[in-house]
């Protein structure tokens, strides 16, 4: 038995396909977990979501801004797409509904103990342990499936910043969302950066990865990630980044989490996305 992750799929089905045969992934013995975002801006999103759900139980996948856009977007009757998006395929498919169904009911959090590592698809804040993080995730989990278009409809903004256990209802499930979803950068008081999306190398002055933030609760944890492209794959301070900019071109990427083993990498399909990468909340 093997357990790998991968990073964020959008819509390349090809490359997915390429890396898990250079695996030699069984999904009667294996595990795979995914990054999130498994569509939207690749060649395929439709094939990439209908052959993602039928592997079945081997596969761990969290949500993504990506697929949270989608499940939105369909909430709204088609309304909201943006320049760029792959998403029209799935719209108007006849399993439209199945595929959404289960893509709703995927988690935005996971936690393995015995592997010692967390699934997220973008961060987590330094104030959350591994607890926290849990407990909200599951609380947006709930809302998706009590009342998905109520809450999509309060879910966009980038307020409140900064957490805080006197927060709202909306306001803690919409910062939950930002911080699984979108987060990259915190400033020095811990208030989430979201407009910066390049290598930290470049940030701003008094900005850190959310990884590198002092007093990080979940640090004992290996968090595995993916949505910085930017960043590409990345070790060290207790996480591990994964999305390695397959939609823009570049390559897909495969990390053994059960041992140590040699990463692997399949190329990505010749980008037919437009610009830098974006966030869609």
């Amino acid at each position: 038995m093997a357990v790998w992750a991968i990073g964020d799929l959008q819509g390349c089905l090809g490359s997915f396909q390429r890396l898990l045969q250079r695996l030699q992934f069984d999904p009667r013995r294996d595990e795979l977990w995914l990054t999130g975002d498994l569509v939207n801006r690749g060649p395929d999103s439709l094939g990439t979501l209908r052959y993602v759900r039928d592997l079945g139980e081997c596969v761990t996948t969290v949500l993504g801004n990506h697929d949270l856009h989608l499940l939105a977007v369909a909430a709204a009757g088609g309304h909201g797409l943006k320049e760029g998006d792959t998403l029209s395929e799935i719209l108007n498919a006849p399993d439209c509904s199945a595929l959404l169904h289960w893509l709703s009911r995927r988690p935005l959090f996971h936690h393995d103990p015995a592997l010692r590592t967390a699934l997220v698809h973008a961060g987590l804040p330094p104030e959350w342990t591994v607890a926290d993080a849990k407990k909200r995730a599951q609380e947006v989990s709930s809302a998706l499936a009590d009342d998905g278009a109520g809450f999509y409809a309060q879910m966009y903004g980038n307020q409140p910043d900064r957490w805080s256990p006197q927060l709202g209802r909306i306001e803690r499930l919409r910062f939950t969302v930002n911080c699984l979803t979108r987060l990259r950068m915190l400033d020095a008081d811990g208030r989430t950066v979201f407009k910066f999306k390049l290598h930290p190398r470049l940030a701003p002055a008094g900005t850190l990865p959310w990884f590198a933030m002092p007093g990080r609760r979940s640090r004992r944890t290996r968090i595995v990630f993916g949505h910085w492209s930017t960043l590409g794959l990345y070790e060290g301070s207790g996480v591990v980044g994964l999305d390695t900019g397959c939609v823009w071109g570049r390559e897909l990427t495969a990390y053994r989490l059960d041992r140590r083993a040699p990463r692997v990498v399949e190329p990505g399909p010749p980008s037919q996305a437009s610009g830098p990468p974006t966030d869609e909340q």
